[in-house]
């Protein structure tokens, strides 16, 4: 079993290392004063002259398949780039991404949405929580009625990453309520000019959602993204994703975090010694440095299974309940060592706290994610053995 990088893996990673310490970290004080008078912590302007660095240098279209100018790199590696972009807060995303549904457009829709959205030229999101369907995304009760060759969307969806800024969204919504989640839900795209509407939501973080209005929105049938019916399984991909993306972020965060905790403590005395020479410090260090191992193996093991082709939402689930219980443990330690310095803004490690918390909610909640892990053990379509067997 060989667990080592290629020689490639490791020149991809050690150039995103690289990226994040000499452009993106600098810019973290910074951040932190901008956030603390309520203003964006990275510019737009900042933000596409750092990802035209980047792309100077290569670094396009992480995920995006080659044909489509991209970097076409697979699960793993994606991985790998996500944990180190997670070493910092500072919110940065390579350019030339888009959601990995949209790569089921048809022809007219991946040259009205797909291709800009690459370029950058257009933003979207993605809408399937409701304010009565959140953990339960076969509960959505937005609408879409067929009226010839139109179809007209009702509702509302809620927590939306990126609604506040999106030029189009690729909303869910039921097209046949007997069915249901079974063959009754369709995936729209549908641009704002359309009608629809979004009004911010405020959070304890920095991350800015937002709640979605579509009040008889009329769209045409080509407005569809896959197939009529079959929107839940587009979802379900989408979601999936994230399930060991999002994670990866947080084990990058984690090892940045105890690296501080570990400075602090070496620095900070108390009764006449370094509180890293204190058994209780010690053990917050070594419950979270093996905690991040495990964190890693379970991420790059789900990875890994897309790779490779294997039905990886075990493992997904699993990367997802384990890392975001785990990170907020890591992260609150971490506070706990620095003390009052921790808790002020004045330090990141509470701004993380903030951050981190969200991992346990959005993308599945730690209750859902305990639900599909055991649901799956207990009707049989996965071992405790794992997938070796």
């Amino acid at each position: 079993m060989d667990l080592t990088l290629s020689s490639e893996e490791r020149d991809i990673r050690d150039w995103v290392r690289t990226f994040v310490t000499k452009e993106l970290m600098p810019l973290e004080q910074q951040v932190l004063t901008r956030e603390r008078r309520g203003e964006r912590g990275v510019t737009e302007a900042e933000h596409t002259a750092l990802q035209d660095k980047a792309r100077a240098s290569g670094f396009f279209g992480i995920q995006t398949p080659e044909s489509h100018g991209g970097m076409g790199l697979g699960a793993v590696m994606s991985a790998l780039i996500a944990v180190e972009l997670g070493r910092t807060f500072v919110p940065f995303r390579f350019a030339g991404e888009a959601d990995n549904i949209l790569f089921s457009a048809n022809e007219e829709q991946q040259e009205r949405y797909l291709k800009p959205t690459i370029e950058g030229t257009k933003r979207s999101c993605f809408a399937i929580t409701e304010p009565g369907a959140g953990s339960d995304a076969r509960a959505i009760r937005t609408s879409a009625r067929r009226e010839g060759d139109e179809w007209v969307i009702s509702g509302e969806k809620t927590f939306i990453t990126g609604g506040n800024e999106a030029d189009f969204v690729m909303v869910f919504a039921v097209t046949d309520k007997e069915k249901g989640a079974d063959g009754g839900v369709t995936c729209f795209l549908v641009d704002r000019d359309m009608g629809w509407k979004s009004e911010p939501i405020d959070t304890m973080g920095e991350w800015g959602p937002a709640a979605l209005v579509f009040d008889d929105v009329r769209v045409p049938h080509s407005a569809i993204l896959g197939e009529e019916g079959r929107g839940f399984e587009l979802a379900m991909q989408w979601i999936g994703k994230g399930r060991y993306m999002l994670p990866a972020g947080a084990l990058g965060a984690c090892e940045r975090l105890v690296e501080m905790g570990m400075e602090w403590a070496r620095n900070r005395s108390t009764f006449g010694k370094p509180i890293a020479e204190y058994q209780a410090i010690q053990w917050m260090v070594a419950d979270s440095a093996t905690e991040i191992e495990a964190l890693r193996w379970l991420v790059l093991t789900a990875a890994w299974q897309v790779d490779n082709g294997i039905d990886s939402r075990q493992a997904q689930s699993m990367a997802k309940l384990y890392g975001g219980v785990k990170a907020n443990e890591i992260v609150d330690r971490v506070l706990q060592m620095h003390g009052g310095m921790g808790y002020t803004r004045e330090l990141p490690v509470e701004r993380w706290y903030r951050e981190l918390r969200l991992l346990r909610i959005y993308e599945g909640t730690d209750e859902i994610q305990r639900r599909t892990i055991a649901r799956n053990l207990l009707k049989g379509h996965a071992s405790v053995r794992g997938h070796l067997g």
